[in-house]
């Protein structure tokens, strides 16, 4: 019987290394911030360990020491004092969000920032819109969609990321800031964003779970594989620039059907249940946690994502740092 002998291509490190197919690179992470109105606020997310809360007069330490590790990108959730039915506060030029926003691009230039456009942290129900007879409204959502893209474009952000899964927010969000001149505003479509289970730390991060209910009537059920194709489509042709699925880890048949059907860069989140299982079970000695972390990202990396949205961004860059 003819051998073979695949294992040659594994012997030793060297040529593991020279065969590689995939890498991480700090290039591909996008680290996520939760800014809270107020002041001498770093609270610490029980359910997030190592992940905090805070406040703009609180963030320097955070952001030196992501300039410092070589992440160029941040996405910003922002947690308000003031709630009400519509989430008002997403559109206050003077919002948790806009300062953030101004003090970032006055502080730290090279960082490039990316808003979260969404209601669920400022509404007094935490729906991603304005409720109708129970359910979102999805056009009288687009209307305030619009205010609040133009309100994060005017403070200065250079990509937005709606995340609500409204219909027809993309092609509503390009119009509108290109008709304001902002034409040069990107937009991260969360084009294909599942109604998951995973996102329970999130809710406590962001103060943003709903009152009543749940998210299905918006978001995608995990069961569909072929509706996802048709969310990202839409995207596309309304002009996305980066199409996004989330989560990540139980949805890598879908990053790699995106990446097959499109050319345009596929980003994928790494959402705060993955991230809290692997610290939870690495605190309980279960795993080794940083072994799990990368293989994890790495996988998103085969799967198709060029760009990973992850919790764990900054304990990724030390290890990438660490080996140049």
């Amino acid at each position: 019987m003819e051998i073979y002998r695949t294992r040659r291509l594994r012997a030793n490190n060297a040529i593991r290394s020279l065969v590689r197919e995939n890498h991480l690179q700090i290039d591909d992470l996008i680290y996520p911030l939760f800014i809270e109105e107020g002041t001498n606020i770093e609270k610490e997310i029980p359910s997030m360990p190592g992940i905090f809360r805070y406040s703009i007069d609180k963030l320097k330490k955070e952001l030196d020491e992501i300039t410092e590790l070589g992440i160029k990108a941040v996405l910003l959730f922002g947690i308000p004092l003031n709630k009400d039915e519509e989430g008002s506060e997403t559109w206050n030029d003077n919002g948790i969000i806009q300062q953030g926003i101004r003090f970032i691009k006055e502080n730290y230039p090279q960082l490039y920032i990316i808003t979260d456009v969404c209601f669920c942290e400022y509404t007094s129900h935490g729906h991603c819109g304005v409720l109708c007879c129970g359910d979102v409204d999805n056009d009288l959502t687009l209307k305030n969609i619009e205010k609040q893209v133009l309100s994060h474009a005017k403070a200065g952000a250079d990509m937005v990321a709606p995340s609500g899964m409204m219909d027809g927010t993309v092609g509503t969000i390009r119009k509108v800031l290109d008709e304001s001149n902002f034409t040069k505003v990107a937009i991260m479509g969360y084009s294909i964003k599942y109604s998951s289970a995973y996102y329970g730390p999130f809710r406590d991060a962001a103060d943003s779970a709903p009152s009543f209910g749940d998210r299905k009537t918006y978001q995608m059920d995990p069961a569909n594989r072929h509706e996802a194709m048709i969310e990202a489509k839409y995207d596309d042709l309304e002009q996305a620039d980066i199409l996004m699925v989330k989560p990540a880890l139980s949805y890598l048949d879908i990053i790699r059907d995106l990446k097959n059907s499109t050319n345009k860069p596929v980003a994928c989140y790494n959402v705060s249940g993955e991230y809290a299982m692997i610290k939870a079970a690495d605190e309980k000695g279960w795993i080794n946690g940083t072994e799990v972390m990368m293989e994890s990202l790495l996988s998103m990396k085969r799967a198709g994502a060029k760009i990973i949205i992850t919790y764990f961004a900054k304990e990724v860059a030390k290890i990438l740092k660490n080996k140049q």
